[in-house]
């Protein structure tokens, strides 16, 4: 009986990381692919581009999974599993770039109010995080939103993959070719919110290298919602947004859309060859 407060105390806690771990992001096992070979993609869910969980497809969760190789379209929906952590097992046949979109159907999520208020504040949204610290509301209840997209190439860099706007309601566009940059280059990319700019908004740029350190950046795009930072160092790239907004429905306090891009930065295509040399992939 004397232990059950320190296990209450651990699953509270639990409870709370849970609540307020919102990143979700798709990273394929190797960036750089030959023709003929297999996609295999994972879902891994953490904060600041820590993988703390891998997650499996579920249809039931999936809304869109869609491949853009060349001039084809695939929805990989209809191959994913829902049992597997290895998302799709696809043959890669037509060279060059290929961009991978994945929208999530709606979540919800509850959390203490302090646990939520630091929540926010951690997000940028100070003035939001003070009024709800200073609220009367004990638990506050969150539906959220998630939008996806990775980018890899086949033998070559080729096609313009990576500046594909696919009218998701929250997106990340990426303005420049990741793989014509050098060190020290800028990058530029932009924001979208169902259709228009999302001007004013938080960004979070991650760079995981291959010590396993992350190297985290916050930007604010402008009133075209773009925003530019450098090429740094080599890595995996995450570029990641959020916008959480008080919301009248009856299942909610709050509403957030959240999305997320990676990409490779390599002078060398075998220098980032598995997402398991990223600290990714050893979780089960």
């Amino acid at each position: 009986m004397k232990r059950k407060p320190l296990f209450f105390l651990i699953l509270a806690a639990v409870i709370a990381i849970a609540a307020t771990t919102h990143d979700y992001f798709l990273l394929p096992e190797s960036f750089f692919l030959h023709k003929g070979d297999k996609l295999n993609l994972h879902l891994i869910e953490g904060d600041e581009f820590s993988g703390q969980n891998e997650l499996s497809f579920l249809h039931r969760k999936t809304t869109k999974f869609v491949l853009y190789q060349g001039s084809k379209k695939i929805d990989l929906s209809v191959l994913a599993k829902d049992s597997s952590k290895n998302l799709v097992d696809y043959n890669m046949d037509i060279t060059g770039q290929a961009l991978l979109d994945m929208n999530r159907s709606t979540e919800y999520s509850d959390a203490s109010r302090d646990n939520f208020a630091e929540f926010l504040s951690n997000q940028g949204y100070d003035k939001l995080a003070e009024k709800v610290k200073t609220g009367n509301q004990f638990r506050l209840k969150e539906k959220h939103t998630r939008y996806l997209k990775t980018l890899v190439s086949v033998d070559n860099h080729d096609g313009n993959a990576y500046e594909k706007d696919l009218n998701d309601d929250f997106e990340i566009i990426l303005k420049d070719n990741p793989y014509n940059k050098k060190y020290g280059d800028d990058m530029s990319a932009r924001v979208k919110f169902k259709g228009k700019p999302a001007g004013n908004l938080k960004v979070n740029v991650y760079i995981k290298g291959l010590t396993g350190n992350v190297y985290p950046q916050t930007l604010t795009t402008d009133n075209r919602g773009e925003f530019t930072f450098t090429m740094s160092r080599e890595g995996i790239y995450m570029l990641r947004a959020a916008i959480i907004v008080p919301t009248t429905d009856k299942d909610a306090d709050f509403v957030s859309w959240w999305a997320s891009f990676t990409f490779p930065f390599s002078s060398n295509d075998d220098a980032l060859n598995t997402y398991k040399e990223f600290g990714f992939g050893n979780k089960h």
